[in-house]
């Protein structure tokens, strides 16, 4: 490996092991569950947790370096067991620079019940721009859930997808915004519950959906602005 190559592959170890924590500081995993993974730009490589380790022990240097095809390349510990269907999101999604797994509870029931999140909340319009789609169920181990990952979410703009009887998956940019759209995605399943429970919640116009998602994505938050004079 090049010397920049290498430099990579360490500000992303250092980076995958601190997002792992961002999951147990908003409660979206429990043991050793879950795990984080970010792409090495411009190299057919991914970042990722290893198995089984608790979260109290995760470091930039037990994190381990996989191909796309989700064989070990670097590291002293086995990768998570969801390295191929991570490895296989990013051979089919080129986009996509970061990938969640969690079992968060909230939206992990919807997962269980086998239903997509419809779309009843601003805060939902903005980050996924309609539902929270249901993908398929598939075992644990191959890469048939990075199928229905990317079966399910191509052609949509919500990064997150509840795969049935499983769990969340979520993608982004980088591996920060696909925690972020995890942590978000519970967020959203909790609120949809509790709504729920109290009745029956009002459905919000496809317009409106699509306004919300546009504002949020191209103009909230800090916007560059032009120097005077210029």
């Amino acid at each position: 490996m090049s010397t920049e190559v290498t430099r990579q592959i360490r500000e992303l170890r250092e980076t995958v092991a601190r997002l792992h924590s961002e999951l147990t500081r908003y409660g979206l995993v429990a043991w050793t569950s879950g795990n984080v993974s970010a792409r090495v730009p411009g190299q057919d490589l991914l970042v990722i947790k290893p198995s089984g380790v608790s979260y109290d022990d995760l470091t930039a240097d037990n994190m381990v370096v996989c191909d796309l095809d989700g064989a070990l390349v670097e590291g002293d510990f086995a990768p998570s067991s969801d390295t191929a269907a991570h490895a296989y999101v990013y051979r089919a999604m080129p986009e996509v620079g970061g990938v969640v797994h969690t079992h968060s509870s909230y939206a992990t029931a919807w997962a269980a019940c086998g239903e997509a999140i419809p779309c009843h909340l601003t805060a939902q319009a903005d980050e996924f721009g309609g539902e929270i789609p249901i993908g398929p169920f598939a075992l644990i181990g191959g890469d048939d859930i990075g199928k229905g990952i990317v079966a399910t979410l191509a052609g949509h703009r919500s990064p997150a997808v509840l795969m049935q009887n499983h769990g969340v998956f979520t993608i982004g940019r980088d591996a920060r915004a696909a925690v972020k759209a995890a942590v978000m995605c519970e967020d959203v399943a909790r609120t949809a519950h509790l709504a729920r429970a109290l009745g029956q919640p009002v459905p919000m116009a496809q317009a409106d959906i699509d306004a919300l998602y546009d504002r949020y994505q191209n103009v909230y938050g800090q916007q560059p602005v032009a120097p005077a004079g210029s």
